[in-house]
């Protein structure tokens, strides 16, 4: 089963996200990636305990989709289904 989409009072939160939070949590995201790979669940968790209070009200899925839009935009590459965070990996590129 693919990870859950957003509820609508998440949604509302996620669209009151700044330029500069949505880098702050690409930047917690790229902090947690590995040359040699790493679940994207655990990326996930681990960025999200970085940001502490900050992700507050954000849920793991929407830190799994900004793992997908720095797939798209070539700054992590992705092995497996991205739509399941548990069963995909990510890594920074140029690595093995």
């Amino acid at each position: 089963m693919a990870d859950r989409g957003l509820t609508p009072n998440e949604s509302a939160r996620v669209g009151q996200l700044t330029d500069a939070e949505l880098a702050e949590i690409d930047t917690a995201l790229m902090a947690q990636a590995t040359p040699c790979g790493r679940k994207v669940a655990m990326v996930v968790a681990l960025a999200m305990r970085a940001l502490g209070s900050r992700s507050e009200g954000l849920p793991d899925v929407y830190f799994a989709e900004r793992i997908r839009l720095l797939v798209d935009d070539g700054r992590l590459l992705a092995d497996g289904n991205l739509d399941h965070m548990r069963f995909s990996e990510v890594r920074i590129p140029g690595s093995t």
